[in-house]
């Protein structure tokens, strides 16, 4: 070995031989470096382990209180969004309740509506039916034009009534109802236009009672009243027939020749002038 190292060149053999003093002091000490080197690296990284970790530590602590005050935070918020919707709620229940009072309210205001109208309608009908009755009532009040013995009047339509009424009786020959009927005409309608025939058609109804004392006194009514009336000279005719009734043949001569000077043309002139002719006394 030592032969082959002392052909080697010096470098080489020197390298071969190992390090001089020197040398292997400065490998000792590198190597004590290096042996503490590791150990000291540790060191290094525990101490930043240990600050990753506080660090960490500060972190998950921040990040948690965050956390905690977010969840407190959304806490509230929600109490509040609860609030809000209980609210809500509460506003919705009050506005249902208002829209069904206002829908009953509706409803009854509908009804009252409904009933109003037919009340209406009701009353219009109502009115209608009175209007109605008023212009019948008023038509029976109206007068009517009424045409008798030639002449033209007026009369109400009560008045008209009963005028037929008390001519009724006389009509059928019952002289006992007729006299009464027509002189109650008389005195309830003395100035109406039915008047004048009233009395005459008293006249005759008297007559035929025999009652030719009164009848007299109604045919000389008619005569003076309304010498005009187309019954007139009918009327004087009347009284000299009662007056021939009566025995009264003189009154009856001068009745018969009142009836031929003022009514020479009627026929009651001529039937008076037949019955003067065969007067006796």
């Amino acid at each position: 070995m030592h032969h082959l190292l002392s052909r080697l060149p010096s470098t080489q053999a020197q390298a071969m031989r190992g390090p001089g003093p020197r040398t292997w002091w400065a490998l000792a000490a590198t190597a004590m470096l290096l042996a503490a080197g590791p150990a000291r690296a540790g060191l290094f990284d525990d101490e930043e382990a240990r600050r990753a970790i506080l660090d960490l530590r500060t972190r998950i602590q921040t990040t948690d209180d965050s956390a905690k005050a977010r969840s407190a935070e959304l806490a509230q918020t929600n109490a509040q969004l609860l609030e809000q919707v209980q609210q809500l709620r509460r506003s919705l229940l009050d506005l249902n309740t208002q829209l069904q009072a206002q829908r009953d309210d509706n409803a009854k205001l509908r009804g009252t509506q409904e009933q109003l109208a037919r009340d209406i309608a009701e009353l219009q009908r109502r009115l209608k039916d009175a209007a109605q009755n008023v212009d019948e009532r008023l038509r029976k009040f109206e007068p009517v034009t009424v045409s008798l013995d030639g002449k033209d009047f007026t009369a109400d339509p009560d008045e008209k009534r009963a005028y037929e009424a008390a001519m009724a009786p006389l009509r059928s020959g019952d002289f006992d109802k007729a006299s009464p009927a027509l002189a109650a005409f008389l005195q309830r309608y003395p100035a109406s236009g039915y008047a004048e025939a009233v009395r005459f058609w008293l006249g005759n109804a008297l007559y035929g009672q025999k009652n030719y004392k009164e009848a007299v006194n109604v045919f000389r009514a008619v005569v003076n009243a309304a010498p005009d009336h187309p019954r007139a000279a009918e009327a004087l005719l009347a009284l000299a027939n009662c007056q021939v009734e009566m025995k009264d043949v003189k009154g009856a001569r001068k009745t018969f020749d009142e009836l031929l000077k003022s009514y020479p043309k009627s026929e009651a002139a001529a039937a008076g002038k037949e019955r003067l002719a065969t007067l006796k006394g």
